[in-house]
């Protein structure tokens, strides 16, 4: 799909033109989300799990006000240690692409790049949420209305932990987004695979995601649908570990006054520290969990068709 502010990286204009299985990838794991060099290593990684598993990778940033879809390893490794990135969501989008500045992509506008470039599946680590103490803060990541707004199919491990998850799945289902986690009747919780709530919905093949997905575009329903995808079991960090530390960053944030966008990454590297590294060893391997299952839901779109007389009235 062609569209003036988008730069296609020449794999994905040709995947894209062949109907070759594309997913998207953020880039704010890069820029925000992990310290260097693990950053660009897992990007590679990552990518390379995409392609593994029969797609082929699109990880978008905003490049001197141009929409990058597919980045080149000397982008990659430059994202990695640079220091103007602005972490780029709905609201910011438009103004770095004027503004001709360099962004990395957070869910929200990975959503919105990959649904212009005609790209229907992403994988991500945990997408935003409604954040502890909303009541004071109002703090609610935009990635939840990206959701009920933009018809991509999100592939995550639940919504960071750090969060207000119970509040952060009635928003959703205020929305209107379809909640449905893979292979367990349990919302997981990032680190750990089960927060302690049950999931809205279950279903247990990349199949039957797919036919969820044609059966709510056919229905005229707009916006995505969030695949909560648990960390494999031999890489969590069960939530009644990892709570106390959670609790502990969130105190340390207040006493730092941290607000708004700084507040996840500042919460992501204390977690870091507290547990030393563990955290991030688990978000590696969730990462490229939910890149090879978002890899096997876009072969499955590409190649299932349904036939017009699948649900024709007898």
């Amino acid at each position: 799909m062609s569209h003036p502010l988008i730069d296609l990286a020449s794999d994905v204009q040709a995947a894209l033109a062949s109907r070759v299985p594309v997913v998207a990838l953020e880039s704010t794991i890069i820029t925000h989300g992990m310290p260097y060099p693990q950053n660009v290593e897992t990007a590679r990684d990552v990518e390379a799990v995409v392609q593994q598993n029969g797609a082929v990778p699109a990880t978008i940033a905003v490049i001197d006000g141009r929409i990058r879809v597919g980045l080149p390893d000397d982008v990659l490794d430059w994202l990695g240690t640079a220091t103007d990135i602005l972490k780029l969501s709905r609201a910011d989008l438009p103004y770095a692409v004027a503004a001709r500045r360099h962004g990395s992509t957070t869910v929200a506008a990975t959503m919105i790049c990959a649904h212009l470039a005609g790209i229907r599946v992403f994988a991500t680590g945990g997408i935003g949420g409604v954040h502890r103490g909303v009541e004071a803060t109002l703090d609610i990541s935009a990635d939840l209305d990206e959701l009920a707004r933009t018809p991509v199919a999100v592939v995550c491990a639940g919504a960071k932990a750090i969060l207000d998850l119970p509040r952060t799945l009635e928003y959703l289902e205020t929305r209107g987004v379809p909640v449905v986690s893979y292979g367990t009747d349990r919302f997981p919780a990032f680190w750990s695979r089960d927060s302690g709530l049950p999931s809205p919905l279950r279903l247990d093949t990349p199949e039957a995601i797919a036919e969820l997905l044609r059966t709510k575009e056919e229905l005229g329903l707009g916006g995505g649908v969030l695949v909560a995808n648990p960390v494999p079991p031999a890489d969590e960090i069960p939530a009644a570990e990892i709570a106390g530390l959670i609790e502990t960053a969130l105190a340390q944030a207040a006493a730092a006054g941290v607000t708004s966008k700084a507040v996840t990454p500042f919460l992501l590297s204390r977690i870091l520290a507290l547990t030393g590294g563990r955290s991030l060893a688990t978000n590696i391997a969730l990462v490229r969990n939910n890149a090879a299952l978002a890899a096997r839901l876009a072969v499955t779109l590409q190649v299932s068709t349904r036939q017009p007389s699948d649900h024709a009235a007898a």
